[in-house]
């Protein structure tokens, strides 16, 4: 590593893009994941469609008793 760097020519936000998405990774334990990629199988549908339909499930859940 150098001690000093020059940034007299650097553009401050050159990569920034105020429309971009981050999508988190999201970790599930193996038992939930082979049953949800099971239970996707039988539906023949991809695991991040059942997983957010339960999520979305679960949310009106949270709401309905709000």
């Amino acid at each position: 590593m150098k001690d000093q760097y020059d940034f007299s020519n650097a553009k401050r936000g050159k990569f920034f893009r105020p429309d971009a998405r981050l999508n988190l990774p999201v970790y599930l334990d193996d038992d939930v994941r082979d049953y949800l990629a099971s239970r996707a199988k039988s539906k023949g549908v991809e695991i991040n469609d059942i997983v957010n339909d339960l999520l979305r499930k679960d949310i009106e859940l949270i709401e309905g008793v709000k």
